[in-house]
């Protein structure tokens, strides 16, 4: 009943993978410039293994000064543990775009003073997983807490079968659009465009000299990527398919590439985004810049809370000619410094917090996912929980579950050399003049080359 809500990986599809807080998803910084050198925690043994009393846990979230849901769930969630447990949890919050696309953590992990605990998305699970700062944590799970997970959810966590990382969520992506922009324009539900064709038409149409009709990230980073390749994979490409070679020049990707470019060009697509992102629905698309905007599933709390009378509706990604319809499906998760002050501790705190199947654990992923925002759950346990509370009655919400999650595929774990070719391929169609086929022949290059040595865990 309750794992209809997500797939695993599509067959025949090889990047497999599985973002966020304003659909930031992505990473701890864009470009990926800064090696991970050391790895040991704030104070600790450069070996690791460590028997500190205090782990820090480094998070976008909170504590905050400004009141927040999400905020007092990590700070109650802390508390409860150190209420319990002799090593105590102190959480360390950035900004979050401090937190995802600066360097802060891959800087303090090439000091040696990485964090405990952190917060990482498939995306740049590689970067620390190749670097061995990732504590396993399959110890500290039981076979039922694995199990609990939705096919397909830890197989980015994963490494030679051990799990390293547990996640919080699953967010698919989707198209939010505001119905009184619609009405504006003299459209309606039956004008939702299903097909790429459609959706560059609907959006001149809703183009005036106030707003723009849609909105893709242009802001480059693991978050833009994220949002990208489904549009990718709609028509058939990958950037690193099974056969180990690059396969990111061909019809698939140029034609993702092209269709951003052409929003861009038409006008009906603003350079820059408002507010920190794309991925913020309220500095967009409630303000009445966009008409449409691409984001995930977070945006529906973010409405909850900061835009209840806005009238809006959602509808999953439009398909190319001869496509199938994908989406992205991201979601941070917890992770353990392997190098920390206390590994063990880190990695035993985790599995409490996420994976465990003691009531408190479900009821605390319920209060995540549906309460203090709005997620799939990655466990079978929590949606059953979340169903049963009728978290899903919700029109929005429920399109989510039964119509754009469905077609998900897990958010790949590219290396961070992958990412940047993808992402300077955007870069240069979206916002520059370079035309697709040329960007994506160059991206394909680098990938290739890159491929030909890499010796790192599995890209998936």
């Amino acid at each position: 009943m309750a794992t209809r809500f997500v797939t695993g990986p599509r067959a025949g599809t090889p990047d497999v993978g599985a973002v966020s807080r304003r659909a930031f998803l992505g990473g701890a910084a864009a470009l990926g410039a800064v090696p991970l050198l050391a790895a040991c925690g704030g104070g600790g043994s450069a070996g690791g293994g460590g028997n500190a009393k205090e782990l820090v846990f480094w998070n976008f979230y909170g504590p905050t000064d400004k009141p927040s849901a999400q905020s007092d769930w990590f700070v109650n969630m802390v508390k409860e543990w150190n209420a319990d447990n002799e090593v105590k949890v102190k959480l360390h919050y950035l900004p979050t775009a401090e937190y995802i696309t600066g360097t802060p953590l891959q800087t303090a992990f090439s000091a040696g003073e990485g964090p405990d605990i952190f917060l990482i998305s498939p995306g740049d699970f590689l970067r620390y997983s190749n670097a061995n700062v990732l504590q396993d944590l399959t110890p500290h799970l039981r076979p039922d807490a694995i199990a609990d997970y939705v096919d397909g959810v830890l197989d980015t966590r994963k490494v030679n079968g051990k799990i390293y990382g547990l996640p919080m969520e699953i967010e698919p992506l989707a198209l939010y659009y505001g119905i009184d922009a619609f009405e504006k324009a003299g459209l309606s539900e039956g004008d939702i465009p299903t097909t790429w064709d459609q959706l560059l038409n609907v959006a001149e149409k809703l183009t005036d000299k106030d707003r723009f009709g849609l909105l893709f990230e242009t802001i480059p980073g693991y978050y833009q990527n994220f949002t990208w390749y489904p549009f990718m994979w709609m028509g058939g490409s990958s950037a690193v398919p099974a056969d180990g070679l690059a396969g990111f020049d061909s019809p698939g990707a140029i034609a993702a590439l092209d269709l951003w470019q052409k929003t861009i060009r038409a006008g009906i697509a603003p350079k820059k985004p408002r507010g920190d992102g794309a991925g913020n629905v309220v500095a967009n698309l409630v303000s009445g810049s966009v008409a449409i905007q691409q984001t995930g599933t977070w945006a529906l709390a973010d409405l909850q809370q900061q835009a209840k009378d806005f009238k809006y509706g959602v509808f999953k990604l439009p398909t190319p000619q001869g496509g199938t319809y994908t989406t992205d499906m991201g979601g941070w998760a917890f992770v353990a410094n392997a190098k920390g002050k206390n590994p063990e501790a880190a990695a035993k705190f985790i599995a409490w917090a996420l994976g465990s199947m003691d009531a408190g654990s479900v009821e605390r992923g319920r209060q995540w996912s549906t309460v203090v925002k709005t997620t799939v759950p990655p466990r079978k346990s929590v949606q059953k929980a979340a169903e049963e509370k009728g978290a899903f009655q919700d029109k929005a919400f429920a399109t989510f579950i039964k119509d754009v999650a469905p077609g998900g595929r897990p958010e790949p774990r590219y290396p961070p050399e992958v990412y940047k070719a993808v992402s300077d391929a955007i870069q240069a169609c979206q916002l520059g003049s370079t035309a697709p086929a040329t960007a994506a022949a160059d991206a394909a290059a680098k990938i290739d080359a890159f491929l030909k040595t890499y010796k790192g865990a599995p890209i998936l």
